[in-house]
């Protein structure tokens, strides 16, 4: 569920076209009135006012928005401009240059539904180059395979599952895993690029049923680095996406330091996608408020916005 607040009548495009362009006059930018209005309003509505600015004014929103916006405030409202496949493509670009994110990659990759990856992978490549391409020359070892697995192999969005597969996988892993000594990677590059987010969390359901042990804790014993942590995004994403962001968020806030790069991008890619039940299970794990835990962890601008798109605290 989405934490957008849009009014019931919201303005014209051209009215807050106006209204930012009111905003960018002067000696200082009026921030306040950039987020009034660009936190509330849809992706629609948003490239509408873009569009509506760019023909009355002759100058791209995006531009001024760039000049005269600075830091992780600027940052978060240029993603936010974006429609979800730019967005998701702009933030791989940027993680596979220069200084390389694999957090990054791995966490927009592996959370993505088969047909939001096949958009994105057009975007990237009308943008900037092939996907591929850039997986294959900037991931390591058994993550580019998986990687590349992840977003050329063809994966079923329904619901049905086949309990007689989940055995098979389940059994598939054990062998390939636990089992014996050392592990045959393979298997599980195949299952976890193949099968559909039910039918994996059906095999889960079935591994622990059948050898007494979690998948997730199989994982953790028999691989390490970015290719573990990207098959435990896929799996958590299987199981429960917003539990899994509510994960990432915390631990973006943890400690003396905060993540602003991670907390600006799971707010704004998942603010018209499934907020409600990010900020739920954030509260339920925690015994804090999202709202609370951003609110003490940010400050000025950037988290009026943040907190504007997060929507009230519950």
């Amino acid at each position: 569920m989405s934490t957008l607040t849009v009014p019931a009548e919201s303005p014209s495009p051209l009215e807050d076209a106006n209204k930012l362009h009111q905003a960018f006059k002067g000696f200082c930018c009026d921030k306040g009135e950039v987020i009034s209005v660009l936190a509330h309003r849809d992706a629609t509505q948003r490239a509408l006012i873009q569009q509506e600015y760019k023909t009355t004014y002759t100058e791209d929103l995006m531009e001024r928005l760039s000049a005269d916006l600075s830091g992780d405030f600027k940052k978060a409202v240029l993603l936010w401009m974006h429609d979800p496949a730019v967005r998701d493509a702009t933030i791989l670009r940027e993680a596979l240059s220069g200084f390389i994110d694999m957090q990054a990659v791995i966490e927009v990759i592996c959370s993505r539904a088969p047909s939001q990856i096949q958009q994105l992978k057009q975007v990237y490549h009308s943008k900037f180059c092939d996907l591929e391409q850039d997986i294959e020359s900037k991931a390591p070892g058994v993550l580019k395979e998986l990687l590349h697995a992840y977003i050329t192999k063809t994966r079923y969005e329904g619901p049905e599952v086949d309990q007689m597969l989940a055995e098979k996988d389940a059994a598939g892993l054990f062998d390939a895993g636990e089992k014996e000594w050392g592990t045959d990677k393979k298997p599980f590059i195949q299952i976890f690029s193949e099968r559909s987010r039910p039918q994996l969390a059906a095999t889960n359901l079935m591994y622990h049923s059948m050898y007494g042990n979690s998948l997730k804790r199989a994982i953790k014993k028999e691989t390490s680095g970015n290719f573990q942590i990207a098959l435990l995004t896929i799996l958590r994403c299987a199981e429960n996406p917003s539990k899994y962001f509510a994960k990432v968020l915390y631990k973006a806030m943890k400690g003396l330091g905060t993540d602003e790069k991670t907390l600006t991008r799971i707010v704004v890619t998942r603010t018209e996608i499934d907020m409600e039940c990010i900020k739920a299970e954030y509260q339920k794990k925690h015994g804090k408020t999202l709202f609370d835990a951003i609110h003490s962890d940010t400050s000025g601008y950037y988290r009026t916005f943040l907190l504007s798109l997060l929507g009230p605290d519950q």
